[in-house]
């Protein structure tokens, strides 16, 4: 994700301040502009809010993952509200896309891996394919508040899921 979106969509990501110090894929996303939140700081997120509603002013496009982090190999139980709040805020669309790995266990990150077993995963795979589907975007104005906005794109993706997964 840290390096396949951006190389394909002309995107800033929003990481997990611990990526900025993983070897060469942390040099990777730092060089395009990924952008970095401590997880368990609520400073942080807030911090990381301001700065996301900042680059989209300047028509700056930001990829996140609204499950907070990788949760397995299927959609995580919920989303979380902030760029919901973010996009009812600005007025700024959501482009949703659907990532699938056709070999999702090679692809998945368990305990206690590190990134060089990913990488080891990944470059070892029987298929190293990674699928992106690109859905019409999602408008804020549909919506009258995050949590119906972030529920409705959960839903989508768990439609999604069952199209490509299950």
């Amino acid at each position: 994700e840290d390096i396949g979106i951006p190389a394909v969509f002309p995107v800033h990501s929003l990481a997990k301040i611990e990526v900025a110090d993983w070897w060469l894929v942390g040099r990777i996303s730092t060089a395009s502009g990924s952008l970095y939140v401590q997880r368990e700081s609520k400073e942080s997120r807030s911090e990381a809010g301001e700065t996301i509603e900042k680059e989209l002013g300047k028509g700056k496009n930001i990829a996140l993952y609204p499950e907070g982090g990788c949760k397995g190999r299927r959609i995580f139980e919920s989303f979380r509200y902030g760029a919901f709040d973010i996009s009812l805020r600005t007025g700024v669309p959501i482009l949703p896309v659907f990532l699938h790995y056709e070999s999702q266990d090679d692809f998945e990150w368990r305990e206690p891996q590190t990134l060089l077993h990913k990488i080891w995963h990944m470059m070892t795979s029987r298929n190293r394919r990674a699928n992106y589907y690109v859905y019409d975007a999602f408008d804020p104005g549909q919506f009258s508040d995050k949590a119906a906005y972030a529920e409705y794109a959960h839903a989508k993706y768990l439609e999604w899921q069952a199209r490509y997964l299950d």
